[in-house]
């Protein structure tokens, strides 16, 4: 059985199940969604694995067909921008001739994290990726698997509870003496298998979860989104798992990791991790990740966090990188900024929040944890309160500080911080301190001095507020 570790940030609460009354129109690569630049296509990367030959195909249908920039994900994913509506049929040919769509059927579920250090030199844990490429095998080649949705996310942590922290659906988290725990959701408990059943167990997983839809009768997307009467349990599972020959054990308050994401700089004896600002990048910038690819392992590795990983980089990866305008070493803003679409892509958005974004960025000294929203939707934001939230207006911006969490952190450690998502208010009672009085900053002029006022009040906003230690 695997040690007890922390916990990760308490999952969402759920007071009311979510009733899903129309079909999941989560964009493709073969689905493609309207935007205001165009078309957008999502291509799924399971583990965030790319050949550089794949990495090259991305790259010429970006130019090809798109704006001639690539967008990564939070799920590890690429996404097209610019398209036409007409391309649909050659993008796909010119995808499948790649090996990126090995079952159009199933092309918007393959959504599969996984820890992108996992393997590494000098790592001592396990490997799962193998274990990506056989469950990404077995998921395609299960009919009944095409009916989850495109939101419906699967994890494989090596251990260490980077992965396991985004709130996956199916969570695999690797153990010593070729053990594995397998949780659902937010479960506190889980089921354990081993290595080489765990593939197979999480498409079991994905199961258990389509029947509870069938007879909860919600059209759930996701395991949070099921009633509490028709909760996905461990015990169960392991009943499922054990009629289905598969050995497993129960295991009631299972270990969960957290870890951070792999920062920007070099990772053991020669992995470098590269963020990407915003995480967009053009394909003259997304090539030279590729030839930096070719000299080493031959691989390219998207991660969660819009950074990209090359293991066994040559020796002057970091300075080409680098001068490609690619982040490859920490205590830049950019690791901890962050941003939705936008104008011109988003009609809603009131605001060109990228360009806004990279002007206050560039006045700011170390880590800024800001996430810029277009409208009140505020879509992207990442999980966790640590972040400062700027929010555009018809007429400017909205400064929100950080909401109190259960401790005070680093500004540097801000956008992993094990941080309350639900307000300290409601958790800690009269112990909280209130929470944080919003600033607005008017559009009132462009510019520099426009900026440098964004700038101040981002600033001001980032420092996080002290909160009491509560047992």
């Amino acid at each position: 059985m695997l040690a007890a570790m922390p916990p990760p940030p308490s999952a969402t609460p759920r007071d009311v199940p979510v009733i899903r009354d129309g079909g999941d129109a989560c964009p493709g690569a073969l689905r493609l969604h309207a935007a205001d630049d165009g078309h957008l296509a999502r291509v799924r990367l399971p583990g965030g694995l790319l050949t550089t030959r794949q990495a090259a195909a991305l790259a010429d249908a970006a130019d090809r067909h798109g704006d001639g920039h690539l967008e990564l994900t939070s799920r590890g994913n690429v996404q097209l921008r610019g398209l036409p509506d007409a391309c649909g049929a050659d993008l796909a040919r010119l995808l499948d001739a790649a090996g990126l769509l090995p079952a159009p059927t199933h092309e918007r579920v393959r959504n599969i994290v996984a820890t992108p250090l996992s393997g590494c030199g000098g790592s001592t844990r396990p490997d799962v990726l193998p274990w990506v490429r056989e469950f990404d095998r077995l998921l395609c080649a299960d009919p009944g698997a095409a009916a989850l949705s495109g939101r419906f996310l699967f994890a494989f942590d090596d251990g260490r509870g980077d992965v396991a922290a985004l709130d996956p659906d199916v969570t695999v988290l690797a153990g010593a003496a070729d053990r594995a725990l397998l949780r659902l959701g937010a479960a506190v408990d889980a089921v354990e298998v081993t290595w080489a059943d765990a593939p197979g167990a999480a498409l079991l997983a994905a199961a258990y979860f389509l029947d509870t839809v069938a007879a909860a009768g919600t059209k759930a997307w996701r395991v949070a989104e099921l009633p509490p009467e028709q909760t996905l349990t461990a015990e169960e599972f392991a009943v499922r798992l054990t009629e289905s020959g598969v050995a497993a054990g129960y295991v009631q308050d299972a270990a969960r990791p957290h870890a951070a994401p792999p920062r920007p700089g070099p990772h053991g004896p020669q992995s470098l991790c590269s963020l990407i600002p915003l995480g967009r990048l053009s394909t003259a910038q997304w090539r030279t990740l590729l030839a930096v690819a070719e000299e080493g392992a031959g691989e390219l590795r998207l991660t969660p966090w819009r950074s990209v990983v090359l293991p066994d980089a040559p020796a002057d990866a970091s300075a080409r990188l680098a001068a490609a305008g690619l982040v490859v070493a920490p205590g830049s803003p950019w690791e901890t900024v962050t941003a939705c679409t936008g104008r011109p892509g988003c009609a809603k958005s009131h605001a060109d929040v990228r360009a806004d974004a990279r002007a206050v960025a560039e006045r700011a000294a170390g880590p800024l944890p800001v996430h810029w929203s277009g409208c009140a939707r505020r879509c992207g934001h990442p999980r966790g309160t640590a972040w400062v939230d700027v929010v555009a207006t018809p007429d400017g911006y909205t400064v929100t500080p950080p909401a109190p969490g259960p401790r005070a952190v680093r500004d540097d450690l801000a956008p992993y911080a094990d941080r309350d998502p639900h307000g300290a208010q409601a958790r800690y009672g009269a112990q909280a301190p209130p929470g944080p009085e919003p600033s607005h900053v008017p559009r009132a002029m462009d510019g520099p001095t426009a900026a440098e006022r964004l700038a101040a009040a981002v600033t001001a906003a980032r420092t996080l507020p002290q909160t009491p230690q509560v047992p």
